[in-house]
């Protein structure tokens, strides 16, 4: 087992809450700047973020966006990771926009599928506008995995040179029309990664504390947070991003697998280059 610091990534608002389903769900730039700020005290050195409007919608706004980075940057020192999934149906042009913003990370889905009753689209094209606009503003990829086809899938294109060869892999699962979060499909997509190539499992509802745990024996990064899962036990709401953080660091410390610093994490991932 591995003993590198691990990396919490703390994926804090999301695009398809609301605060019917999640009362504590921030959505002005203070709130969400708040949530970011607590969630790296708790542990986290990434945060995931999307952004919300004036109405609480999910937007990909690149003022929207600026305004949130500044307050983050004024609060903590993180890694920004911007979503440029949106909410699903977003076109491909916004999705991209944010990026122009030079966040240190950003995210790059690798297929269309079905996530729940709608559709994800994620068509080749799509894949490579985006990846040439985190190319272009040199921006660190975070490949986003549903299922084990989009793993082939970025073999593929990273041997066509269409999407970054350096990148951070983040295998997403339990979305409904993807693979589910066990630990056998885990083990399954790890096994099919170039040896050296940084790795986080976000598990979505009742997936996100046994995908973390099981990342962390097995050398993983971890990304959790209320855009993936809201409850804290089955019944129980949790209170906060941070609550979800503190809990991974609680378990990993027991791994002899300390939270990773901001500077850490950047090492790990070859930001510091």
């Amino acid at each position: 087992m591995s003993n590198t610091p691990l990396i919490i990534s703390a994926a804090i608002v999301g695009a398809e809450l609301t605060r019917d389903t999640y009362p504590n769900l921030p959505l002005t730039p203070d709130e969400i700047a708040e949530a970011a700020e607590e969630a790296v005290n708790a542990g986290a050195s990434i945060i995931h973020l999307h952004v919300r409007d004036e109405n609480g919608l999910p937007t990909q706004r690149v003022d929207v966006f600026e305004t949130v980075t500044e307050k983050i940057r004024n609060r903590c020192d993180c890694i920004l990771q911007y979503s440029t999934g949106g909410a699903v149906g977003t076109p491909v042009e916004l999705r991209c926009n944010p990026v122009s913003l030079k966040p240190d990370m950003a995210t790059l889905s690798m297929g269309t599928m079905n996530f729940g009753s709608e559709i994800y689209e994620n068509t080749e094209e799509t894949i490579t506008t985006i990846a040439r606009a985190i190319t272009d503003n040199d921006v660190m990829a975070e490949l986003e995995v549903f299922d084990f086809g989009q793993l082939e899938t970025v073999m593929r294109m990273v041997k066509k040179g269409l999407v970054p060869e350096r990148h951070h892999m983040d295998f997403v699962l339990g979305v409904p029309g993807g693979m589910a979060a066990t630990i056998s499909n885990l083990v399954m997509l790890v096994n099919r990664l170039q040896e050296g190539q940084t790795w986080a499992v976000a598990g979505l509802g009742r997936g996100q504390l046994p995908m973390a745990m099981h990342s962390i024996a097995m050398g993983g990064h971890v990304r959790v947070g209320i855009e993936d899962n809201i409850y804290y036990r089955k019944g129980e709401l949790a209170v906060s991003n941070a609550q979800l953080v503190e809990r991974v660091v609680r378990i990993a410390r027991e791994y002899d697998r300390p939270a990773a610093t901001v500077d850490q994490a950047r090492q790990i991932l070859g930001l510091s280059e």
